[in-house]
């Protein structure tokens, strides 16, 4: 029974965090000026973040890649739209660059 009991209590755990690491990366992408130029999954003025989820998928250092293009603004990547370094911490831009980059 507690080999099974363990599992089950640490998968369960880890479901939880996951949802919570969503719903943070959410707020904060609700609360600042990302919906004004993005979306989930079509593009806007920016790329979607499912297209940006897939140009990183599996690059060693895309989290602080992506973090950074938040925090200081990024151009020439996505076409010839900059985009502006928002108003966002060190950890806010690590967090909306791990929701970002969880979109497949």
């Amino acid at each position: 029974m507690k080999r099974i009991l363990l599992p089950v209590i640490t998968a369960g755990a880890l479901l939880a965090a996951g949802a919570a690491f969503a719903s943070e990366g959410e707020d904060l992408y609700n609360s600042k000026a990302c919906v004004a130029c993005h979306k989930i999954d079509s593009k806007l003025v920016g790329p979607a973040y499912t297209e940006v989820a897939k140009k990183y998928a599996g690059q060693e250092g895309a989290v602080e890649t992506v973090a950074g293009h938040i925090k200081n603004g990024v151009s020439g990547i996505w076409g010839p739209i900059p985009m502006p370094p928002n108003q966002v911490t060190e950890e806010e831009a690590k967090v909306l660059a791990e929701w970002v980059l969880s979109h497949k």
